[in-house]
């Protein structure tokens, strides 16, 4: 795989959806919880969301249970409970596993292009973030304790870069 362009994943509602549809754009793809003590995150994430995304920038939401059930709903709970409680109007997609034998494919690439502290291959917990560049390629990741916010930077700098035809 070249990009995370190549990859498809279903929306939160289960309709499937090309990755590639986000090309052009500079993306942060987040693994999300609801009963987490990052979800506050969700409204970092939409305020960054709302601030970039006339200029390119997209979050996608994630959804994982597997970091002590903290994601337990189905994707009508889960979209219910991020538009009532933060807002969030950012794509989401269904529910994923980001670590083990069921790891959806997207994932598995993003941890191979952007591993871990001391190279670990794995999500360490919710709201790890991956920041990809408007060509698709992985250029940073961010564990779960980085808030949003301080990401701006280093959106901004993605963000002065065109696309490439």
């Amino acid at each position: 795989m070249a990009s995370v362009y190549d990859f498809e994943a279903d929306t939160i509602m289960g309709f499937p959806k090309s990755l590639s549809d986000f090309r052009g754009r500079v993306l942060l793809i987040v693994n999300t919880a609801s009963k987490c003590g990052f979800t506050p995150q969700y409204a970092d994430l939409q305020a960054l969301y709302e601030r970039y995304h006339e200029r390119g920038f997209e979050v996608l939401g994630f959804p994982c249970n597997q970091f002590m059930n903290q994601e337990p709903g189905d994707g009508t709970e889960i979209a219910q409970f991020c538009q009532v409680n933060y807002g969030v109007t950012f794509p989401m997609f269904a529910k994923i596993d980001v670590n083990g034998s069921d790891t959806h494919p997207l994932f598995a690439y993003l941890k191979a292009e952007a591993p871990g502290a001391l190279g670990l291959k794995r999500v360490k917990w919710n709201f790890t973030k991956f920041l990809v560049d408007r060509e698709g390629r992985v250029v940073k990741r961010f564990e779960p304790n980085v808030e949003p916010g301080t990401i701006a930077p280093d959106i901004e700098a993605l963000l002065a870069v065109p696309a490439s035809a």
